[in-house]
């Protein structure tokens, strides 16, 4: 009876060891693998940091080029009665007409109405006039969305609306839909622009690179 225990008890040790290898190789393979994954995370969000500094390495050495071109064309002059401003020859037409009208104006030019991109070309805009002026830019709101954006399809982000605007009329429909914009100029403050009818009668302003 006591010989017949012994191999009873010697199995429940070597299936006790055997559980315990288990459990201890478990642990390893799964730190190993949770060491691995973050090793893959950390080489991937480096990845990330570079391709980030890389495109804004990119960014700044396409303006820097821009800013360059821009210097050697300095010598080039605007058409008679244009103003040139950075790499810009600008207009300011002497007639009114609608936003539509005023931007046929200016492809007829080979330009197209402003797009106002940087602080210092809305300064620009606003002195561009000394007595009060306002005059169609190239911001309208896109039908299909129902934002602003200028006509080349860049959504609009440096706004310099007056305060209150833009109101689309303030409700009262004698205005009509406002869906497009024009700036103040000559106005003394930057915050100039508003919305009105497209179809109002105003000056325009043309851009074509110099």
């Amino acid at each position: 009876m006591i010989l017949s225990s012994f191999p009873a008890a010697s199995s429940e040790n070597c299936l006790s060891t055997a559980n315990h290898h288990s459990a201890a190789d478990f642990f390893i393979i799964n730190t190993n693998l949770t060491e691995r994954l973050q090793a893959s995370n950390n080489k991937l969000s480096s990845m990330s940091e570079e391709r980030e500094l890389l495109n804004a390495s990119l960014i700044e050495t396409t303006k820097e080029l821009n800013r360059l071109q821009c210097l050697i064309r300095q010598n080039t002059l605007c058409p008679a009665e244009w103003r040139m401003f950075l790499c810009s020859c600008y207009l300011l037409s002497s007639e009114a007409g609608s936003w539509t009208k005023g931007r046929q104006d200016c492809r007829n030019r080979g330009a197209d109405l402003v797009i106002i991109d940087s602080a210092k070309e809305q300064k620009f805009l606003s002195d561009f006039t000394k007595a009060e002026t306002w005059s169609w830019i190239g911001l309208t709101i896109e039908e299909k969305e129902g934002s602003w954006k200028w006509i080349d399809g860049t959504p609009l982000t440096l706004r310099y609306w007056e305060a209150g605007q833009p109101d689309n009329g303030g409700g009262d429909s004698k205005w009509g839909e406002e869906d497009c914009a024009h700036i103040r100029t000559g106005k003394k403050t930057e915050e100039n622009w508003n919305d009105r009818s497209c179809s109002a009668s105003l000056r325009w302003i043309c851009e074509k690179e110099a």
